[in-house]
């Protein structure tokens, strides 16, 4: 009777595993756009370009973002949720005078988005703008993605 249950549980985990293991490999849906500016994605400072995002593994929380035709132009990083998502792929930054940082990613047809935390940087830039009489709050801009 123990060898019947073990084997059955043994059975189970194997299964488990493997549906995991295969979902793992299964590649995330990528975006591509064209970002003709400067920007900055978790510190990193990319140029313009055509970039591709796709998720790291199976799991939505993890993002890279890579220039398709410089793959030293890269990032990794770590999202949350965000809002609803717009019918098509964009990619919205804020945007603080010439500095540009990526805050969101939408894939259409997703049920929400990924947004990236707000960087120190930012918050720099905020207390700037606010110490020079200016308003606190960011420009958006958003770019169609394909």
């Amino acid at each position: 009777m123990n060898k019947k249950v073990f084997s059955v549980l043994a059975t189970c985990c194997l299964a488990v595993i493997a549906a995991t293991t295969a979902r793992a490999q299964m590649p995330g849906t990528e975006i591509r756009a064209r970002i003709p500016f400067d920007f900055s994605v978790r510190g990193k400072t990319l140029p313009p370009g055509i970039y591709e995002i796709k998720r790291v593994m199976d799991g939505p929380e993890t993002l890279t973002i890579s220039n398709v035709n410089d793959k030293h132009d890269r990032a990794t990083f770590e999202t949350q949720s965000a809002g609803e998502t717009p019918r098509h792929s964009e990619l919205v930054f804020h945007r603080y005078g010439d500095n540009y940082f990526l805050f969101e990613v939408f894939a259409g047809g997703r049920e929400t988005g990924r947004e990236l935390p707000e960087t120190r940087q930012e918050r720099v830039l905020q207390r700037d703008m606010a110490s020079n009489g200016n308003n606190t709050r960011p420009e958006t801009v958003a770019l169609a993605a394909y």
